[in-house]
């Protein structure tokens, strides 16, 4: 799951704006924020900066959270 469209909204940016910004369409920016696909690890990393320059004070982390690890069970 994905932060990133509370946060973009939260710090008043646009999908278009960001996308400009991180070098992206609008189009992916959308798809990112509704799960449809998931962006690399360098547009993680470009999405973030982003927010960061436009007010918010983020982590990678903050923005797209780890997925829990299962539990490993003994056989």
């Amino acid at each position: 799951m994905s932060n990133m469209k509370t946060i973009r909204e939260k710090v008043g940016v646009t999908q278009a704006a960001l996308a400009k910004t991180v070098g992206l369409t609008q189009g992916a920016i959308a798809h990112y924020e509704n799960e449809r696909r998931k962006p690399g690890l360098e547009e993680c990393r470009r999405i973030v900066d982003a927010l960061n320059s436009s007010g918010a004070a983020v982590t990678l982390d903050d923005v797209f959270p780890p997925s829990p690890v299962p539990a490993l069970t003994a056989a």
